[in-house]
C-alpha cells in the first residue's frame, strides 16, 4: 500500500493532507530521517512528528467505558469514540464496537477494524461468557438464580425464551451475571420481569478476558494472546 493512503486510511487526515505532512518533513523514520510518499519502508519504521504510527487495520482494543457514553459514532451527546485519539474515529475501515453497552452500563468493552473478528466475538454460536455486576433498587427475593437459570424466562415482546444465565448474590441488592447471548437491555428486562429494578451494572469480562488493572476511561490496544484468551476460558473476575 502507498505510504498516503496507509497513513490517511489510520486517520492522520486526507491524502491531501498526508501528503503536506510529506512535503514539510513530518514523516520519518525510527533515526529522523525524512520519508517519501514512493519510499518502501514497514509499517513499524514510520513515525509522524517523532512518534509510531498507530497500530495497522486488524487493530483490538480493550476500553474500560465508563456510564454517560454511547456506542455511537453519531449521538450528540458523549460517545466512547471521545475517549480515544480523534483520528481513531477517522480509520478506514471504520473502527467499530464489538457489541454495545448502553449509555448507562459500564465496563469491559471492545472495538475492532476486523469484521472477522468482530463477527467471531458476536456470533451466537461462540457462546462466550459474559459476566455482569449489578446493584438493585429493591432486595433480591431468594428465587432469581432459579428464574434466570431455568432457560424458560420470557421477556417482554420476545418470541424465544432466555438461554440459562448464571447469577450469584453478592450481598443483598448485589448480584452477579454471566450471559452467553446478548438481546436489548437483556439484565435490566430479566430484572423487571422479577419485579426488581438496576440501579448501575458493569460488566467486568468477555470470555477469558477481563479488564484487570484498566481504569475507568482507559483503553489498552491487544495482542495476539489477548486473542487466544477471548476464547480460551474465564477471566480473572476484580
Amino acid at each position: 500500500m502507498k505510504l498516503v493512503k496507509l497513513i490517511a486510511n489510520l486517520g492522520y487526515g486526507s491524502r491531501k493532507q498526508v501528503q503536506l505532512m510529506f512535503r514539510e518533513g513530518r514523516v520519518t523514520d525510527p533515526a529522523g530521517e525524512v520519508l517519501y510518499a514512493d519510499d518502501a519502508v514497514g509499517h513499524d519504521e514510520i513515525r509522524i512528528d517523532g512518534e509510531p504510527l498507530d497500530p495497522p487495520q486488524g487493530l483490538l482494543l480493550l476500553l474500560h467505558k465508563p456510564t454517560g457514553y454511547t456506542c455511537s459514532t453519531k449521538d450528540p451527546g458523549r460517545v466512547v469514540y471521545d475517549l480515544l485519539p480523534p483520528r481513531y474515529r477517522l480509520r478506514d475501515p471504520l473502527l467499530s464496537t464489538v457489541g454495545r453497552l448502553d449509555r448507562d452500563t459500564s465496563g469491559l468493552l471492545l472495538m475492532t477494524d476486523d469484521g472477522a473478528l468482530l463477527h467471531r466475538i458476536t456470533s451466537p454460536k461462540a457462546r462466550l461468557e459474559k459476566v455482569y455486576e449489578a446493584t438493585l433498587a429493591a432486595d433480591l427475593r431468594g428465587d432469581e438464580a432459579a428464574v434466570f437459570g431455568s432457560g424458560t424466562l420470557m421477556l417482554e415482546s420476545e418470541k424465544t425464551p432466555l438461554a440459562p444465565a448464571g447469577f450469584e448474590a453478592l450481598g443483598p441488592r448485589r448480584a452477579r451475571i454471566t450471559l452467553v447471548e446478548g438481546r436489548y437491555h437483556q439484565i435490566r428486562r430479566m430484572f423487571a420481569a422479577v419485579g426488581n429494578h438496576v440501579e448501575t451494572l458493569h460488566r467486568h469480562s468477555l470470555g477469558g478476558l477481563a479488564l484487570g488493572a484498566t481504569a475507568s476511561g482507559e483503553w489498552r490496544v491487544l495482542g495476539e494472546e489477548d486473542r487466544r484468551v477471548i476464547f480460551g476460558g474465564p477471566g480473572t473476575w476484580n
